[in-house]
This record gives C-alpha cells, structure tokens and sequence, in this order.
C-alpha cells in the first residue's frame, strides 16, 4: 500500500497522564481515514503530532514519507490543518485571511486572490469577504477556518471535528467538500464526534480509547464483528427512561441495556420473541414509546460495543492536555 500517513508506536505523556500508549495505523495516499474515540481518548493529540504542533515521546511518525520530528518544515508544507477551534486573525477581513495564508504559502497574489474568491464563495461566505472575523458569527469563523485550510490545496488534510457548530446547510457542504478533495486524491484524516460523517465519509475507521487503538477497519467490517441484531426502544416522555431501561433489562436474559446519546435504550437482541416481550411489558405497565424495534447494528453500536460508552455530544472537547502540550510545544520552537 502507498501510504501517506505511517504511526508507529506512537506515545505521548503529559506529565503522569499518558495520552498515547503505543498507537499503530496508517492512511493510504488519497484515502480518508476516520480517528474516532470517546473524549480525551487522544485523537486530537494524534492529530497535532501529525501536524508537528507536538513531539511525540516515543514511535515513528511520518506524512508522505517525511518524518514529523526530523522535518517538521517539509512536512508543513504539503498539509492542512483544521483544529477544534477556529484559528483566524478576526482584525482582518475573511478575504485578507486567506490572501495572508495563500501569500505566507508561497502563491502569486493573483493566484491566491483567485483561489480566495473561490473558497470564500464555495463556503457562502463571498458576501461577508469584506467584514472583519470579528463580526462573523461562530459558524461563519469555522467555514473561514476551513476555507484557510484548503488554500494551499494541501496534499494532506488534518480535520479535527471540522464540523462542530455548523448548521445542517453548511456541515453538508463542508462534507461535499471533503468528497471532492478525495476524489482529487487529497488524503484526509477526519476526527468527528458525528458518527454518520465518519461512516458517509471514511474508507477505513481506527477506534482509539485510553490511547490505544481498540477497532480498525472498514466500516462494514466494524459493523460485521458487533454483529447481532439491537433492540432499540424510543420513550415517548424523556421522564420513562429508567422505568424503560430496567424493562428492557429485566426481559434480556441478563443482557444490561444502554442509554445511548440520542436517548434511546439499546440492547443486543437474536431473539425476535424478545421484541414481542418487551412491547407487551411496556403496554402493562403504561410505559408509552415514540419507537420500538429491531435494527441491524449501526456505527454507534460499534463505538458503543468498543469503548463501553455511547458517542458523545458533539459540542464537547477533546484532549484539553494536549491542546496545553501543543502551547508548550510552539513555545520552544520560537526559543
């Protein structure tokens, strides 16, 4: 495989927390790789080693043949990186951002002018160009963070929950996006808390907690090693959730249900006859349900089966101690 992204051993420490604990994958050239994990499984702090924002402790890094530690400069060259945070000067306006990163990456002015005007229009911001960041609201700093990223058309793409804040319109075009810069053969590794962006999106998944890698593959081969069938109940009253949870609980056969993020309790089910109890339960006890039935599993039941949790809000953060090392790191460069 030609591979555009090499982990190997990967460790990194913050002081006693261990962030990464011997991390393995790779991406192939023009591929996108899904990073999930639940928060602070260490996904981001991967990711800003990736982009040489940190060092790591130990293992072997390289992107595109380069190594992140030996030439940190070479490899910053061909990459994009969208953080968890916008990262835009807000004095100046959205089409002075981009001209300032397209000039700093070596473009002409008319090309980066070019370049400019078609990003800012593809991300619908081409009417707020001339209006300072700061009068942008928070999804419209987050489209121009974007958009920075992409001006270079970087042969590598770092994404770090590049959708987070993003109304539907504009998360489906950050997405749209994303496909067209595969299919242009641009590599792309994605961190997302929104599990139906990695499995729209991602040709292999890598499943990372505690710093370690727990699942990777395909997302149909993730899916074929949960197996079984999910029993999926839906409260009609948010106030039945317990009372609802310990019904299914009491007629699984041992088997203890979860509460997953959309609030839905979910249990592993091969028995149809099942379903059958638990509807008949629910009736006598007056427990009113908006959805009962049986699904095949989803890609929440896999990160659900992995790390023992359901996928959290996609509002949260990840990695707060990386975000702190990755300061520290940018400290001693400019020493």
């Amino acid at each position: 495989m030609d591979c555009a992204i090499r982990v190997e051993g990967l460790v990194k420490r913050f002081g006693a927390t261990m962030a990464l604990a011997g991390v393995d994958f790779t991406v192939r050239r023009g591929g996108v790789l899904g990073l999930l994990g639940p928060n602070g499984a260490g996904k981001t702090t991967a990711v800003q080693i990736l982009a040489t924002l940190l060092r790591p402790d130990a293992g072997r890094v390289e992107v595109l043949g380069l190594d992140v530690v030996t030439e940190p400069a070479a490899v910053r060259a061909r990459i994009g990186l969208t953080g968890q945070y916008a990262a835009v000067d807000e004095s100046l306006s959205g089409r002075h951002n981009m001209m300032l990163v397209g000039r700093l990456l070596g473009l002409s002015r008319a090309e980066a002018s070019a370049r400019a005007d078609r990003l800012l229009d593809s991300f619908g911001l081409a009417d707020a160009a001339g209006r300072r960041a700061k009068t942008y609201s928070g999804g419209m700093r987050r489209r121009l963070d974007l958009a920075v990223s992409l001006i270079g058309r970087p042969d590598v793409l770092f994404l770090d929950e590049p959708t987070t804040g993003l109304d539907p319109r504009y998360r489906n075009e950050v997405l749209d996006q994303v496909r067209v810069l595969a299919a242009e053969g641009v590599t792309v590794l994605l961190t997302t808390q929104y599990l139906d962006e990695a499995e729209q999106l991602a040709d292999e998944l890598v499943v990372i907690d505690h710093g370690r890698v727990i699942g990777a593959g395909t997302p149909a081969t993730l899916k074929a090693e949960v197996g079984g069938q999910r029993l999926h109940v839906r409260p009609l009253r948010r106030a039945d959730l317990v009372p609802i949870a310990a019904v299914v609980a009491d007629q699984s056969g041992g088997i203890a249900p979860v509460i997953d993020a959309t609030g839905e309790v979910v249990v592993t089910s091969a028995d149809a006859a099942m379903l059958h109890r638990v509807s008949a339960r629910l009736e006598a006890d007056r427990l009113p349900v908006a959805e009962l039935g049986l699904r095949l599993p989803s890609l929440d039941d896999v990160f659900l089966t992995l790390t023992g949790q359901p996928a959290e809000s996609p509002t949260t953060t990840d990695d707060s101690a990386g975000t702190a090392g990755a300061a520290d790191s940018l400290q001693e460069d400019a020493a």
